[in-house]
């Protein structure tokens, strides 16, 4: 991986956070490119990273082995027809973390036989510690599948699913899943306040709280109803705000928030192919 020379179109927070983590995972700057309109961004990236820095995207594609494509979802199809002849010409792997794009789209304005690796990060990716689920194509050699997924695998975790179809339903778990857990923390903080809290206790608490039982979660081999029913004492503190939960429709509603999330999923996707 290390001798592979990547390049990102699009110096956003996700590709500075993949960049950082290539880096630290022993990548050499030197060995990494990156594009962007915007020419302060470029500077920056240079100073901050070392990575080198061009205007052209041309010129990036020329110069690497892989294209990261890393620009919002509304301008991808501009990007992608126009560097989509030296792609071909190189057969260089592509990397899409757009949201909503799906390969059908991405062949279709790069070329059928494009090998192609999409991609679903979310964004704990910016602290590195992301969950990336990936699709490549048909055309991805095994060689270049390993290069994407140690590519986002610098950021967190990474893994690959068998159908692109099911990019949607992570989109719903994983991909919108962040914000869930704000929204869970969000409320907890403002009902310890209502209960006595000074406001920078009540988010220390809860942002350890959170961050603890995630750490038990990931590093538990028990599931998180059997980790639940651990510290679930009956008759205690516990047992009665799970009861409450479970008595308003936690379950149901967490179901039909992620359905939501899915099905909207689906809908973007569309449209971004028929745009």
């Amino acid at each position: 991986m290390k001798t592979n020379k990547i390049g990102f179109i699009g110096g956003g927070n996700m590709a500075t956070s993949l960049m950082s983590g290539l880096i630290a995972s022993g990548h050499a700057p030197a060995a990494i490119w990156v594009s962007d309109i915007n020419a302060e961004a470029l500077v920056r990236l240079a100073a901050t990273l070392g990575v080198n820095t061009v205007n052209s995207n041309d010129g990036l594609v020329e110069a690497v082995d892989v294209v990261v494509l890393a620009v919002k979802p509304q301008s991808l199809k501009e990007v992608a027809l126009n560097v989509a002849d030296l792609i071909r010409q190189k057969q260089s792997l592509v990397v899409s973390i757009a949201a909503g794009i799906n390969q059908c789209s991405l062949a279709a304005w790069l070329g059928d036989e494009t090998p192609i690796v999409r991609c679903m990060p979310n964004t704990p990716a910016l602290v590195l510690t992301g969950a990336t689920a990936l699709h490549a194509n048909n055309y991805v050699s095994a060689k270049q599948r390993d290069l994407a997924e140690n590519i986002m695998r610098s950021v967190g975790i990474s893994l690959w699913v068998g159908h692109e179809s099911e990019l949607d339903a992570v989109t719903a778990v994983s991909g919108s899943g962040p914000a869930y857990f704000f929204l869970l923390m969000e409320a907890m903080e403002a009902t310890a306040v209502e209960l006595g809290l000074s406001a920078v206790t009540a988010r220390l608490l809860v942002q350890q709280t959170a961050l603890g039982a995630a750490k038990i979660a990931l590093e538990s081999p028990e599931s998180p109803e059997q980790l639940r029913k651990r510290v679930t004492s009956p008759g205690g503190t516990t047992q009665q705000a799970i009861q409450t939960f479970e008595q308003n429709g936690f379950a149901a509603l967490v179901a039909s928030a992620l359905h939501a999330a899915y099905n909207r999923s689906i809908e973007m996707s569309k449209q971004m192919e028929n745009s």
